[in-house]
C-alpha cells in the first residue's frame, strides 16, 4: 500500500502552485489563495485514507480549494463576478491536456512576484514560496534568517502587492524587457533548488518547463534560450551524479552513458552566440559535454563572464577553470585574489576548490586538512560525505 502522506505531498508539490496562482488571479487575495490550497492538502490527509486516493488528485485538490474559497467569499458577500469565475474553475485532467490558462496563471504570478517595486530578496523569497512551494523554514535558512522573520517579510511583500496595486499580469513592451532579468534569476534559483545535491528534481523540471514557456512568450531573446540551454545541460547529468550508495560523483567520475544525450543535443542547438551571463554559462556547460572537457575554452569563457559578473562565486569558478586549463598554481593564485580569507571565507566550496588545487600541486598533507575543513563547513549530507571521502582517499595515498 502506498504511503498516503507521500501521495498527498507529491500531489501538493504539483498542484499547490497551480491552485494558488488560479485563485489569486480570480480573487486577488494572496492569503485566501494560500489558505485554501493548504486546507485542501489538509483535507486530503484526512479523507484519502478512508475514501481512497481519487483518480485525479490534482483535480480533487483544486475542487476542494475552490469550494473553500467560494464559502469564504459568500460569507464576505463579495461581488458576483468572482463567485461565478470560481464556480467555473476546474483542474485539467492531466498534463497532456493542460490548458494554457493554468500555465499563464503561473507566469503572471512570477512576474508579479518579481515586480521591481519589491526588494530583491522579497521577490526571490515570494516566488520560491508561492510558485515552488518551498517551505518558509527552508527559505529562511537560505537567507540566513529565522522562520518568523521570513514569515514577516513574505507577509509584507504580499501586503505591498495589494496596497501598491501591483498588477497581476505579464508586462508588455519595454516593461517586459526590464523585468526579464529578475524573472530569469528566479527561474534559475528554482532550477538550482532542484539540482542541488539535496534538491527536489520537480523544482528543476518546473524551472525548465517555465523557461520553455517564457521562450515561447519572447522568441529570439538570447538570454532566455541561454538559460534554457544551461538548465538542460546541467540537468542532463542528474542520473550520473550519484553512485549506487547515493554518494556524489564528480564530473570526471560520472558515467557519461547515463547522461541525457537528447537534452544535450537540444541544448547545443539552442546555444546563442551572444555573450550575456546565461549564454556564457551555457557555453561553459557545453564544454563539459565534450570528452575530455575543453578546459582552456572553459577558462576563456569564465574570463568573459567575470568581466560581466565579477562576483566571488564566478571568481571562484574562474580560478578552478584556470587551475585545470593550465597549472594548479595559476588556479591557486586566482583563488587567493577571489577572496579566500575574505569574501569567500568559510565557504565550503571555496575551501574544497583550494584543497583540490593544492592536492594537484602535490601538497597532499595540506590538501587533506583543507578537505576536512571544507567538510566541517558544509551542511550534513552528500556534499559533506564527498569531501570527507576525498580526504580519506588522499590520506591513504599518502601512507607509505
Amino acid at each position: 500500500m502506498p504511503d498516503l502522506g507521500q501521495v498527498v505531498a507529491d500531489s501538493g508539490a504539483d498542484s499547490y502552485p497551480r491552485i494558488v496562482a488560479a485563485l489569486i488571479r480570480i480573487t486577488g487575495d494572496w492569503t485566501l489563495a494560500e489558505d485554501c490550497a493548504q486546507e485542501a492538502l489538509t483535507m486530503a490527509l484526512e479523507r484519502w485514507p478512508q475514501d481512497g486516493v481519487p483518480a485525479n488528485p490534482g483535480g480533487w485538490l483544486m475542487t476542494v480549494a475552490r469550494n473553500r474559497a467560494l464559502d469564504v467569499l459568500r460569507r464576505a458577500t463579495v461581488e458576483r463576478r468572482k463567485l461565478q469565475e470560481l464556480a467555473l474553475l476546474t483542474e485539467p485532467a492531466g498534463r497532456e491536456d493542460e490548458g494554457e490558462e493554468v500555465v499563464d496563471d503561473r507566469l503572471r504570478l512570477i512576474f508579479t512576484c518579481c515586480h521591481p517595486a519589491l526588494a530583491l530578496e522579497a521577490r526571490v523569497a515570494l516566488t520560491l514560496r508561492t510558485i515552488a512551494g518551498v517551505p518558509t523554514a527552508d527559505i529562511a535558512s537560505a537567507f540566513l534568517v529565522t522562520e518568523s522573520t521570513m514569515t514577516r517579510r513574505l507577509t509584507r511583500a504580499k501586503a505591498k502587492i495589494a496596497t501598491a496595486g501591483i498588477p497581476y499580469r505579464v508586462p508588455a513592451g519595454a516593461a517586459l524587457a526590464e523585468r526579464l532579468p529578475g524573472v530569469l534569476a528566479v527561474l534559475y534559483l528554482l532550477f538550482t533548488r532542484g539540482y542541488d545535491a539535496d534538491g527536489e528534481p520537480a523544482f528543476a523540471e518546473e524551472a525548465i518547463r517555465l523557461t520553455r514557456l517564457l521562450a515561447e512568450l519572447m522568441p529570439g531573446e538570447p538570454e532566455i534560450t541561454g538559460l534554457l540551454a544551461l538548465c538542460l545541460l546541467q540537468h542532463s547529468r542528474r542520473a550520473a551524479r550519484r553512485d549506487d550508495d547515493g554518494n556524489l560523483r564528480t564530473l570526471d567520475q560520472q558515467d557519461r552513458s547515463l547522461w541525457d544525450h537528447a537534452a544535450i543535443a537540444e541544448a547545443l542547438a539552442l546555444l546563442p552566440a551572444t555573450t550575456g551571463p546565461y549564454a556564457l554559462q551555457a557555453r561553459i556547460a557545453a564544454c563539459h559535454a565534450t570528452t575530455p572537457t575543453d578546459w582552456p575554452a572553459v577558462a576563456a569563457l569564465y574570463d568573459q563572464l567575470f568581466s560581466l559578473l565579477p562576483t566571488p562565486v564566478v571568481a571562484l569558478n574562474r580560478a578552478v577553470a584556470h587551475g585545470y586549463a593550465y597549472e594548479p598554481v595559476a588556479g591557486l593564485r586566482l583563488l587567493a585574489e577571489a577572496g579566500v580569507g575574505g569574501a569567500l571565507d568559510g565557504y565550503p566550496y571555496a575551501i574544497a576548490a583550494e584543497a583540490d588545487l593544492t592536492a594537484r600541486a602535490g601538497d597532499t598533507g595540506r590538501a587533506v586538512m583543507l578537505f576536512e575543513q571544507a567538510a566541517a563547513a558544509a551542511p550534513a549530507g552528500p556534499v559533506r560525505r564527498a569531501l570527507l571521502t576525498r580526504a580519506e582517499e588522499l590520506s591513504r595515498d599518502e601512507e607509505p
